[in-house]
């Protein structure tokens, strides 16, 4: 797709994500609109993937392990084709596949039911050791919080792949600065992110997270790396493309009322 189509991809996810939390009364907007150039390129560009046929061996595998996002990855997966988008509407409801968090017993495309923070990369070592064994191509992707990364589960796996030498894996950190609670610096400091993963032993990539273009690259990039995982570090905004939600701690885990939504959905350009 041309850089200008998948711009509108991404919007589009903006929108879509905008109006199913809104119609779930609840959800995590400000780092699921974070995230929106990052799933449009996997999902869009980058992945090698068919809707048509979820399971098919080869496939490159995504791990959205901060799970709270998922309203980003259930948009993306809509708008590829993996289910109808009217079912982004029942995010969250009593009876539906489009929980909280996402399931893969439930929902095509999912590869991976998550949630609990720290523990997609952890999933991610284990899927490309199986891969190596069962010589599948398929990369494996996986997107992080850098709240997230908080946790030590992250830096166990992160041993782990350095030392099985697991270059079919690439982590990606949406950095956009925030966590529930406030400021990453002020809960707890993550920086630099950069020199703790080289540390680790893993290459470093670092783009601008909401240019689709330099998101595209950089996970081009790591397509090329060989003998070591690769982390791209996205330097994003919180809530971006609503401007009273951008780089705001409180929009991580609350929805618009009906005001709020239609004023997000009017600068996005979208349809009520």
């Amino acid at each position: 797709m041309e850089i200008s189509e998948l711009k509108k991809v991404a919007n589009d996810i903006r929108i879509d994500i905008i109006k199913s939390v809104h119609a779930a009364g609840s959800g995590h907007p400000g780092g699921s609109l974070s995230a929106a150039e990052i799933v449009t390129a996997l999902y869009f560009e980058v992945m090698n993937i068919d809707p048509k046929n979820p399971e098919m061996k080869g496939r490159d595998k995504f791990i959205l392990s901060k799970g709270h996002a998922n309203p980003a990855q259930y948009a993306a997966l809509a708008e590829r084709g993996f289910f109808p988008k009217e079912e982004l509407l029942t995010l969250r409801k009593l009876g539906s596949s489009l929980q909280g968090h996402p399931n893969m017993h439930y929902v095509p495309g999912i590869e991976m039911s998550t949630g609990s923070l720290g523990q997609g990369l952890s999933v991610a070592v284990g899927m490309a050791l199986a891969n190596r064994l069962d010589s599948d191509p398929g990369r494996i992707y996986t997107l992080h919080g850098d709240g997230e990364i908080q946790e030590g589960m992250i830096w166990e796996a992160a041993m782990a792949a350095v030392h099985y030498k697991l270059d079919n894996i690439t982590a990606i950190i949406d950095w956009n600065g925030l966590q529930i609670d406030g400021r990453n610096e002020d809960v707890m400091s993550v920086a630099p992110i950069g020199e703790k993963f080289r540390g680790f032993g893993w290459n470093v990539i670092e783009c601008d997270g909401n240019d689709i273009e330099s998101v595209i690259n950089a996970l081009n990039e790591a397509k090329t790396v060989s003998g070591v995982p690769t982390v791209v570090i996205a330097k994003t905004t919180k809530g971006k493309g609503v401007s009273y939600m951008e780089d705001q701690a409180g929009w991580h885990g609350k929805a618009p009322d009906d005001e709020q939504y239609e004023l997000a959905v009017n600068e996005l350009g979208g349809e009520l």
